[in-house]
């Protein structure tokens, strides 16, 4: 682990895997330590990953104003990490949560930025729904043997209006967000309590609102090229969300990862990291 101070003195966290080309990972969650992502699913063996834990979470600091947490405002960070690492570019992924916070800083430095990975992206960051035809991918998987208990935790999950309020009913939901619930997915998903951070989740879109006419302005006319990944049968964003997002970049690379869910590394590494590779591998 390694440790860098950020603009208001926070000091933050991060790790490399692997060996390559640098390729910086931001995590989702929001608020869950970039422990999750694994090596993403070997993506390692071929590109040096950094991986740094969001403020609050992980080895990070929790900073002493929570509304730093904000999304929009977390671009700072990666800015300071950008710098600490002496990158003028950067290969950037963005996971989930961390996708939203990957678009805002593509916005906010379109020169800094040599590829734009987004891997089941909230849109949320830039104002779009990302839950388009959930129904009916929830719909399409009643022949599994947890689909009763899951339908009814989403149900929950989605009433909640805190984070707080809905952890009680993650664990049950968690099935509906893997392409398969298996051991390995069980074990990621019993790992999610300890490696999140309740008080950033809180705080990550708190107050929060998008100005979605500069926003896609902006990722609009982006230098750079885009691929954007999405699991089949993801709840978060969907496939057709997914899909109805890719016009905002003027040069992207859509892919639907059959049979995927929320974490389409764990579901197939072999696709997964085919497919981002082999768009990595085109970049420059």
């Amino acid at each position: 682990m390694e440790f860098f101070t950020s603009y208001d003195g926070t000091v933050l966290a991060f790790r490399t895997i692997g060996d390559g080309p640098p390729l910086l990972c931001l995590p989702g969650g929001p608020g869950r330590a970039a422990e999750y992502l694994g090596d993403l699913g070997g993506l390692s063996a071929r590109r040096t990953l950094i991986l740094p834990d969001t403020r609050g979470t992980g080895a990070s600091a929790m900073p002493a104003d929570l509304a730093t947490c904000r999304v929009d405002r977390l671009v700072a960070d990666i800015e300071a990490l950008r710098r600490h690492l002496g990158l003028d570019h950067l290969d950037l992924l963005g996971h989930s949560a961390g996708g939203s916070l990957a678009m805002l800083y593509a916005a906010a430095h379109p020169d800094r930025l040599d590829s734009l990975t987004l891997v089941a992206p909230s849109l949320a960051g830039v104002g779009l729904p990302s839950d388009t035809g959930a129904d009916e991918v929830i719909a399409a998987r009643a022949g599994e043997p947890w689909h009763a208990e899951a339908v009814t935790a989403h149900r929950h999950v989605k009433a909640a209006n805190t984070f707080a309020e809905a952890a009680p009913h993650r664990l049950a939901f968690e099935p509906l967000m893997y392409g398969r619930w298996d051991d390995a997915a069980r074990a990621h998903a019993a790992a999610d309590p300890a490696q999140r951070a309740l008080p950033v989740s809180e705080h990550y879109y708190k107050d929060y609102t998008p100005d979605t006419e500069e926003l896609r302005r902006s990722l609009g006319a982006l230098p750079c090229p885009v691929l954007l990944v999405a699991g089949e049968v993801d709840l978060w964003p969907t496939s057709r969300a997914a899909a109805d997002a890719a016009p905002l970049f003027p040069e992207v690379t859509l892919a639907i990862q059959p049979g995927a869910g929320h974490y389409p590394w764990l579901d197939d590494q072999r696709a997964f990291t085919a497919t981002v590779e082999g768009f990595l591998s085109t970049v420059r």
